[in-house]
């Protein structure tokens, strides 16, 4: 059996509750993250830190989308302690964030899957995902690593937006490369681990997003509402 998917309009619902195994409470927002361009229409997801700019860097998605710009958002969670009232400047969690592809209902979701990797291929059901070893996660078009190829300018650029901020907001920040390719760059939930992307999809199967989650929302948390 194929992985199941969250309900992730229940994670873009701001004001949805629910409380993690300590017992505090996390109360969902929404973010506008600007827009990314994709001018291949082939969208990759990775730990920028380690991929973005290797000549061999993570293949795309096999679902490719028409060349144009898309807007990011991001699902996040500021903390209610179970203990104690709100803090004043509560720190806020990614729990997960979309590149939209268009304003279509989505109605299903799906794996995204890149390299030789394809549906229905025999092996593990467990969820697959991309890893993060520094604390972020990247979306960017394939055609995009040249303009990321010098690798110490690239980390310094990717941490410039968050170090503007003092870390208070965990993104997504689009940067640009040298070259006008873009990345839109974001911190991973609460670190490092492996995080799966989906394909969300209309009912005449086309792609209307693709959602990376970080689980930070327990997974029975929109099932329960």
């Amino acid at each position: 059996m194929p992985p199941t998917a969250p309900d992730f309009s229940w994670h873009f619902t701001p004001g949805n509750t629910f409380r993690d195994e300590d017992g505090d409470l996390g109360t969902l927002s929404v973010a506008a993250g600007g827009t990314l361009w994709l001018p291949s229409g082939r969208l990759v997801a990775c730990d920028p830190m380690a991929y973005l700019g290797l000549a061999e860097g993570v293949p795309p998605f096999h679902d490719e989308v028409s060349p144009g710009r898309y807007r990011l958002e991001a699902a996040l969670v500021g903390w209610t302690p179970a203990d104690g009232p709100p803090q004043e400047s509560p720190c806020r969690d990614l729990a997960a964030v979309r590149l939209v592809i268009t304003e279509a209902p989505t109605v299903s979701w799906e794996p995204a899957l890149s390299g030789e990797r394809r549906a229905g291929d025999p092996g593990p059901d467990r969820l697959q995902g991309y890893g993060v070893d520094a604390g972020l996660g990247a979306f960017h078009d394939a055609a995009a690593g040249p303009d990321f190829a010098d690798r110490e300018a690239t980390r310094e650029l990717l941490r410039a937006p968050f170090l503007a901020d003092g870390y208070r907001h965990p993104g997504p920040y689009v940067v640009t490369g040298r070259g006008g390719h873009q990345a839109a760059v974001f911190r991973s939930g609460w670190g490092d681990g492996v995080y799966p992307t989906w394909t969300g999809r209309d009912e005449d199967g086309g792609v209307t997003c693709f959602l990376t989650d970080f689980f930070v929302v327990p997974t029975e948390a929109g099932a329960a509402a």
